[in-house]
């Protein structure tokens, strides 16, 4: 039974609605992830009332719905595939979490949000923990020298740490910016740093442009929270922060940069600098573009004539 529309008049008429809607569980498919009606709403292309969308997806050729779940009308084996990941995830969501407590009080980390498959409950044979850090200026490749080092340790639990982007405060804003980007911004989860994590969000509300109801700027109250520093990070911060500190950081960073640019898959989605260690060797942003691409052109024949869905 659908909810009843708002009486408010929408930009959005119905073949849009529908189009939009494809074409975010297109997306979420790739993962092997249906949606719930609030996550459909949240990743929206375009801007629409959660209960305008609810009564158009329940009418809707080539969507199906197990009343939880929404998904493309031919993959009704993702609704499993979601619930045994939710449950194989759980446990090592917390203990992420833990760890990203932990990330946290490391010297010069002044923000960590769990990222990638993890931070939305879709583990699957990878089971590594991936980060975003953020870290003071000039001291970015010692944040993640010090974030490494503790990855050693998680890996004696079996656990693997990832910080695949680490930026300094001065670089928040991203360069690239497209629909996967966008979702990879949208499903990560301040652990540390709320503070920082409210300037971050600021500092990238393009991604509402691909995401009208995500809301970047509505939440203020992320910048109540108080950050609490560790002694460790306070002292090591003290005998770092000086000429020494400066010598290590350069010398790491031009060592780390060396050595990747030796490394297969550089260059096309890593970027390195004194402001940022990004390092996507496997191209996963450029895997997923593809792949998305491939279904929007499978999805053309659902609807017809007017209801044709464009490729991006």
């Amino acid at each position: 039974m659908a909810l009843a529309l708002d009486t408010k008049p929408t930009s959005v008429n119905i073949s849009d609605l529908e189009r939009a809607i494809l074409e975010t569980l297109a997306y979420s498919d790739i993962f092997d992830h249906p949606l719930t009606v609030d996550e459909l709403h949240r990743f929206l292309t375009v801007s629409a009332a959660k209960d305008e969308v609810y009564a158009c997806v329940e009418n809707m050729d080539g969507v199906l719905s197990n009343r939880e779940y929404y998904f493309l009308s031919d993959r009704t084996d993702i609704v499993e595939v979601r619930n045994q990941r939710v449950e194989n995830s759980r446990r090592a969501f917390n203990r992420a979490l833990f760890y990203g407590r932990i990330l946290g009080s490391l010297p010069f980390v002044r923000m960590v949000a769990l990222t990638g498959s993890l931070a939305m409950l879709n583990l699957s044979k990878n089971r590594d923990m991936d980060y975003m850090l953020v870290a003071k200026p000039g001291r970015v490749w010692t944040a993640r020298a010090f974030a490494l080092l503790f990855g050693r340790l998680a890996r004696l639990f079996g656990d693997v740490i990832c910080p695949n982007v680490i930026v300094s405060e001065r670089a928040l804003a991203w360069n690239a910016r497209n629909i996967y980007t966008a979702r990879e911004f949208a499903q990560m989860i301040p652990v540390s740093g709320l503070r920082v994590f409210n300037q971050l969000r600021a500092a990238n509300l393009w991604v509402n442009d691909f995401l009208p109801n995500l809301n970047l700027d509505s939440d203020s109250s992320l910048s109540d929270k108080k950050v609490h520093t560790s002694i460790f990070q306070k002292l090591t911060e003290f005998l770092l922060n000086n000429k020494l500190g400066d010598l290590f950081e350069s010398w790491e960073m031009t060592r780390k940069i060396t050595r990747f640019k030796k490394q297969k898959g550089y260059g096309v989605e890593t970027n390195f600098s004194a402001d940022i260690c990004q390092g996507n060797f496997d191209h996963h942003g450029s895997w997923a573009m593809k792949a998305y691409e491939e279904r929007l052109l499978a999805l053309t024949a659902v609807l017809g004539g007017e209801r044709r869905i464009d490729s991006l």
